[in-house]
């Protein structure tokens, strides 16, 4: 059984709790008994009188030497109730942590192509590339999912893995932050992305398993074909959501002027919209960074965030910390007492 301390108490002692609470009524056993052993003592004073023993000598020596009882006190108070707070078992609660009901594993693969480079897109009215956005504007779409396990996946010649599934959306934001183009090639294997991100899933049966596709380009590279990937990601149940990046036109330079062109010629819309029909996800295409900020907003709502509805508080035992400490002042008593105890026959002699 434990006992919680009362509310209007301070909050760190508010997260105290004592599995063995009663043991509190041994803290003034040790002052009972030296009552009990005081009144019961004969004196010895007569006795000392005509018997100049060690104890004499030892009673002289301490009319020379500064009295320490009260210290020996403190040192003897101290011990005792770090060992009976220690024999109550205190274990310290700490902040509430959310669990969610229910999840989802959400991979989110990041084309790292040559073409991503392309500058198209604009943040704060500044010309920036495709990543620099995707980077933008994904780090706020993985701190809202709280309570999924997210993973990050990088592709271009290939694909691998950059971070695990993990409820640490700090790192997995942090590791997206890192990633910088032309790190595994310049060309783009969207097979290989999805065909690893089909790998990475454990075989639960809670948890929902996504993908989200970030690409900018068609397939041109890698060891397994999209619809091979395909066929895979259907038998694991995982649903992907392709988003197709990259404006629909833009001015250039050249030798004529400026003309306008289209950068997302190599941007394969059909098979990105097969891969979503086919797993029961839905293609986006993201022009500009406020189409893909709504992209994620959308996806928040198709893909609902968890509910928290069961929290658990971490527990940490104070024992070992209370124990120790009582065990150390009592080494620290016994090396001060030797010391007195040599001065005492130093000052004798």
């Amino acid at each position: 059984m434990s006992q919680h301390i009362a509310p209007w108490l301070p909050d760190f002692l508010q997260n105290l709790s004592f599995a063995w609470w009663y043991a509190v009524a041994l803290l003034p056993l040790p002052f009972i008994l030296f009552l009990f052993r005081s009144r019961t003592t004969e004196p010895t004073r007569a006795k000392a009188v005509f018997m100049p023993t060690f104890a004499n000598i030892s009673t002289q020596v301490h009319r020379q030497v500064p009295q320490t009882k009260w210290l020996k006190w403190l040192f003897f108070t101290v011990i005792w109730c770090c060992l009976v707070i220690a024999t109550m078992r205190p274990v310290y609660y700490g902040e509430p942590i959310a669990i969610p009901n229910e999840g989802r594993d959400l991979m989110i693969a990041v084309d790292l192509s040559g073409s991503m480079q392309t500058k198209d897109m604009r943040i704060n009215n500044q010309e920036v590339d495709r990543l620099v956005m995707v980077k933008s504007v994904l780090s706020e779409f993985i701190q809202q999912r709280v309570g999924d396990r997210l993973g990050l996946i990088l592709f271009a010649d290939t694909a691998y893995l950059q971070a695990p599934l993990t409820f640490d959306r700090n790192t997995v934001a942090t590791l997206l932050d890192e990633t910088v183009i032309g790190l595994v090639g310049e060309s783009t294997a969207i097979g290989d992305a999805i065909g690893l991100a089909v790998k990475r899933y454990n075989a639960k049966p809670d948890t929902k398993k996504v993908l989200i596709l970030l690409t900018d380009g068609q397939n041109t590279a890698g060891n397994i074909t999209p619809e091979q990937a395909l066929e895979l990601a259907m038998s694991e149940e995982v649903t992907i959501y392709p988003i197709g990046v990259g404006a629909d036109s833009m001015m250039v330079n050249s030798l004529f002027g400026q003309r306008q062109i289209n950068p997302s010629a190599e941007l394969d819309e059909k098979l990105l919209s097969e891969l979503a029909k086919a797993t029961g996800g839905q293609y986006f295409r993201a022009r500009d960074t406020e189409e893909l900020a709504n992209i994620y907003a959308l996806l928040n709502r198709i893909e609902p965030i968890a509910d928290e509805t069961q929290t658990i508080r971490p527990q940490t035992s104070l024992f070992y910390y209370f124990g120790g400490a009582s065990f150390g002042l009592w080494c620290v008593y016994v090396i001060l007492l030797l010391l007195q105890n040599r001065l005492n026959l130093r000052l004798a002699v």
